[in-house]
């Protein structure tokens, strides 16, 4: 048996920020991140918006990109402090993601971090609160999704959390939101976005509920990302879809090893952090090498679904360089030498490294097994921007 879970409630198109005056219940907090919501004046708005609701507010803020540990247990305690029945979860990856986390420790003060660590194992959530999740960027769509990814960063470890429990009750896809992006994240989510989808296409759990969910979302990036990047608000508005839709897919269908390596590889090296939907774009075109001798057909099947004709071999040959192609166009390295990983560190890492990422909760999916020698080889091409040719 399969499961295909998604929120009860998704709200979208532009405005949409306003149907959080018809949310029922006393009292919401509302996590958020660095500050960008608030100096566009989003903040607010979804305060004002739930005053008219009757709903009292308290805000936490400052989540840092690649929430940590102990950022969670932070919000977690004044959550239990406040004690509401909404969380409202708004900005990027990162606040949703870190949200999603404090929901367990609000609900469950004695559950551990290393309990929730493995995939499908939490507690059963909604004893105290609702989750409402509002994106500002278009890539995680961990709006729709029953995953987090938090970071112990004295481990130097992205711990990938998986759980339907996790799934927001409420997801509000408002692409005003997505227009204050930069440049660089409008790359770096959407190239994020394609990886979702592609993933999604190829896991092992793909379905025909998944499927077309990911081939759809894949032909909108394809549509849609340049011109995002270049600053078209119409293509933007699609791009926020797209992501959405990627999400659904990815959800429940699972990822693939190019989150396995980008989850262990963010936090690793001194000489730079990865941004992760930078990693993924990286890794993208080199794992669809190493996974095409096991999912050749459906690789196959993604490029036609993009225009692109020949053979199977041809077709991912083209798929891989259309990658390679937007990678160009948005400024995104090819190769982890490129990027700035220094030499000597990473020779002196992968290995670790390798072990971690095929221990990652997204390997299990991915259409073609790895060992942990067949992972630092693949790392090796990264690095160097070698043939994958095993």
């Amino acid at each position: 048996m399969m499961r295909f879970t998604l929120p009860r409630d998704m709200y979208y198109g532009k405005g949409s920020l306003e149907q959080l005056k018809n949310l029922k219940g006393k009292k919401a907090i509302i996590v958020l991140g660095g500050g960008s919501m608030r100096r566009f004046g989003f903040v607010d708005k979804v305060e004002a918006y739930l005053k008219e609701a009757g709903i009292e507010t308290q805000l936490f803020e400052n989540v840092e990109p690649d929430p940590s540990v102990e950022t969670v247990m932070k919000g977690a305690a004044q959550m239990r402090e406040f004690e509401p029945d909404w969380i409202i979860a708004m900005g990027g990856g990162s606040p949703i993601d870190a949200a999603k986390a404090m929901w367990v420790f609000y609900e469950y003060p004695e559950t551990t971090f290393e309990e929730i660590i493995q995939p499908f194992s939490f507690p059963e959530l909604r004893q105290k609160a609702k989750f409402l999740a509002i994106p500002s960027t278009s890539g995680t769509a961990t709006e729709v999704t029953a995953f987090s990814v938090i970071t112990d960063y004295a481990k130097g470890i992205k711990y990938p959390l998986a759980d339907f429990n996790i799934t927001p009750d409420v997801a509000i896809v408002d692409p005003d939101l997505a227009e204050t992006m930069p440049p660089k994240l409008v790359a770096h989510t959407g190239m994020d976005a394609l990886t979702h989808a592609i993933e999604a296409y190829v896991s092992t759990l793909n379905s025909p509920f998944t499927d077309p969910l990911a081939i759809k979302a894949i032909q909108m990036v394809i549509d849609y990302l340049p011109n995002s990047f270049g600053g078209d608000m119409e293509a933007r508005e699609q791009m926020h879809y797209a992501q959405c839709l990627a999400g659904q897919a990815f959800s429940n269908a699972l990822l693939g090893i190019v989150h396995s390596m980008a989850h262990k590889t963010g936090a690793a090296f001194s000489t730079g952090h990865i941004p992760h939907g930078c990693a993924n774009a990286i890794y993208l075109p080199y794992v669809i090498k190493y996974n095409a001798k096991e999912a050749e057909n459906r690789y196959a099947d993604i490029a036609r679904s993009i225009g692109i004709v020949g053979t199977d071999a041809e077709c991912v040959k083209a798929l891989c360089d259309k990658i390679d192609e937007y990678n160009a166009k948005l400024s995104i390295p090819k190769t982890l030498k490129e990027f700035g990983i220094n030499e000597e560190e990473f020779k002196q890492k992968i290995a670790e490294i390798s072990v971690n990422a095929v221990g990652d909760a997204c390997t299990g999916s991915n259409p073609r097994t790895i060992t942990p020698a067949e992972m630092e080889q693949l790392f090796t091409c990264i690095y160097y921007g070698t043939e994958v040719d095993f």
